[in-house]
């Protein structure tokens, strides 16, 4: 695994000075949650305006007290906090008046769960996502930014995975941000309705929980070998994913919302590394990281067990399109957003805590 330089982020650069002396209001659904807490965090400190709507289902206060305890006093004031839930038209319209983005971030993911309880995931990834595509539009909001995800690439057998290349669905997590990114398409065609979807590939870092059945595997195993707990690879470990790191998922966000050129918009661009990383690779890259501090986890070994149904062997992005689109400049790395992450899991998880 070898990992490729990658140059300076003008456009991103440039954005965020700007930014810093251009007040705007923003909406972000699902504020609670790891990424949109990470969101919220880099828009007060450019001393943005932010309206953060959540229901807590999978979001919790904790993530809102740390970004609080992270910005300045006068900055914390710019956020304002609705509870409330994307499957409500009432809270979605009250949420997005007077905005001028929203970076809509609020879903179930998983796909175990989804296959779980297919009509839950249903009603908040679609019907949740048709709410508050209607009320941003009604609202006259600038631009909307949604998630969206490389599960819609479902059976396509091709890597780097293109975006205009998709095959079938294999959950029903994956039909919902499919549908997701037509409603989108035809608001932008129907209503002349600027939208932009951003589809995660495997994002990862501070504030993402380790805790339940539904779990991503980089803080499940952080937790796991700071713990001393069992630890589990489903399947022989070469099934790959394009790990990326928050930081660079914050970026194309605000790029995507900010963008100026008509060519950019009404598109879905993925959002990656651009490389790929087996989760045996990943087991000792985190292991490495962790034996720093818990020497015990060195002797560690992973769990091999059935391949998961509805997942995908392989995963990489081709990030050429946001990159020459909307300026996309991936900064960290797998490895050196383990380095990042490893100290908020060591300050979190650390047995007396």
């Amino acid at each position: 695994m070898e990992s490729k330089a990658k140059e300076n982020p003008a456009a991103y650069d440039r954005l965020r000075s700007r930014l810093e002396s251009e007040q705007a209001q923003w909406l972000i659904t699902g504020v609670a949650g790891f990424i949109g807490s990470n969101l919220l965090e880099t828009l007060l400190k450019l001393d943005q305006k932010v309206v953060g709507l959540d229901n807590f289902s999978t979001g919790f206060q904790h993530n809102l007290d740390e970004v609080q305890g992270l910005v300045s006093e006068a900055q914390w004031q710019n956020f304002c906090f609705i509870e409330g839930d994307i499957r409500n038209p009432e809270d979605c319209s009250k949420a997005c008046n007077n905005m001028d983005y929203v970076l809509h971030q609020a879903a179930l993911g998983s796909v175990p769960r989804s296959i779980e309880d297919p009509a839950l995931t249903n009603a908040n990834n679609i019907t949740g996502f048709l709410n508050i595509l209607i009320a941003a539009r009604d609202a006259g909001v600038k631009r909307f930014v949604y998630a969206a995800s490389s599960s819609t690439y479902g059976d396509h057998p091709d890597l780097p995975k293109v975006e205009d290349k998709i095959g079938n669905p294999l959950s029903p997590y994956a039909v919902t941000k499919l549908v997701d990114e037509l409603y989108a398409k035809v608001f932008a065609r129907t209503y002349d309705f600027k939208t932009i979807g951003l589809r995660y590939f495997n994002i990862f870092g501070q504030r993402q929980d380790p805790d339940g059945a539904y779990a991503a595997v980089i803080p499940k195993w952080f937790a796991g070998m700071i713990k001393g707990e069992a630890l589990f690879i489903n399947g022989d470990g070469s099934t790959s994913r394009d790990f990326c790191y928050i930081d660079n998922c914050v970026q194309a966000n605000l790029l995507a919302a900010t963008v100026n050129d008509d060519r950019a918009l009404d598109q879905v661009y993925n959002v990656a590394f651009g490389e790929r990383t087996s989760l045996n690779e990943l087991f000792g890259l985190i292991r490495s990281r962790v034996q720093k501090s818990f020497p015990a986890a060195g002797r560690l070994k992973p769990e091999y067990r059935d391949f998961r149904a509805g997942d995908v062997l392989h995963s990489l992005a081709d990030i050429s399109k946001a990159r020459e689109l909307i300026g996309y400049t991936p900064i960290f790395s797998i490895e050196t957003g383990l380095d990042q992450a490893t100290n908020w899991y060591m300050q979190h998880l650390l047995p007396e805590n």
